[in-house]
């Protein structure tokens, strides 16, 4: 059983408990930040995010069946009062749990179902490179997202590439992805930019300072429509199989010349820091 089919288990298990996403973390023998990225990257959403979704959505079912009071079907879902409750589940639903108890029904509600493994997302990777690389800085712009919310990544290279001439002392030619700063509930920025040695960062733009660190490097070949593929088997299969736990420093997306960015074609590289 792979990472994310574990934590899943135990996140259905014990839907109707407290837990917190440190002991889901040491339950999959694996650390609060690399769950929280596989989790984002195949499901979505953070794993408490994923719990309280999943917790309203048997809530709801219980409310349609009309057998209980609201009150007690807000406790077995993890909240203290009918008011906290309401909010969440309104907030979640667009109705009111009073409103499904009454019209005892779940028909217009679209309700998370327990995830499964997209078995047609896992495609052949060949085994990473293990590189060495030093510190280094990428200049360029940012925006903050989740993997729910990354449709704005492809328009912020938009922005970026007509303006990557305002970088100061690039080194090279190869762009750069880079994913840092990631949150527990999924939040993460994204630089798209080029690699500079300067210490100046032109007005309106970002930079993300990079430490050394030792890599597991994957290709992704061919289309860029089929990139997400090519992340969700690595975060999913290929750095579990591996026995690779990744650092919580930032990864990267390397577009050099054998990248056509006019076509979408070409070849990506995909470095992951590894933990020592």
């Amino acid at each position: 059983m792979g990472v994310l089919e574990k934590a899943i288990w135990y996140l259905e298990l014990n839907v109707g408990r407290p837990m917190t996403l440190a002991e889901l973390a040491k339950l999959c023998s694996v650390s609060p930040w690399h769950l929280a990225r596989l989790f984002q990257t195949n499901v979505g959403l953070a794993p408490m995010s994923y719990l309280r979704t999943r917790r309203l959505a048997i809530a709801a079912e219980a409310l349609a069946s009309g057998d209980q009071e609201i009150l007690p079907i807000a406790l077995d879902a993890g909240y203290s009062s009918h008011e906290a409750f309401t909010r969440a589940f309104a907030s979640c639903f667009g109705v009111l749990p009073s409103t499904v108890r009454q019209t005892r029904t779940t028909s217009q509600l679209t309700l998370m179902e327990p995830w499964t493994m997209h078995k047609d997302m896992i495609v052949d990777l060949a085994a990473p490179k293990m590189r060495e690389r030093g510190a280094f800085r990428v200049i360029g712009l940012s925006t903050r997202c989740t993997f729910e919310t990354n449709a704005v990544i492809p328009r912020l290279w938009g922005d970026f590439n007509p303006r990557c001439g305002d970088i100061p002392s690039p080194v090279g030619k190869a762009a750069y992805g880079v994913c840092c700063d990631m949150e527990a509930d999924g939040h993460f920025r994204y630089v798209a930019g080029l690699e500079s040695t300067s210490t100046r960062v032109p007005e309106g733009f970002d930079f993300v300072d990079i430490p050394a660190s030792r890599y597991a490097v994957f290709e992704h070949v061919g289309h860029l429509s089929d990139f997400n593929k090519t992340v969700y088997t690595i975060w999913n299969k290929a750095l579990p199989d591996a026995g690779l736990e990744p650092a919580k420093t930032p990864d990267f997306e390397l577009y050099d010349e054998r990248f056509h960015p006019k076509t979408g074609d070409g070849v990506v590289e995909i470095w992951i820091p590894i933990a020592r």
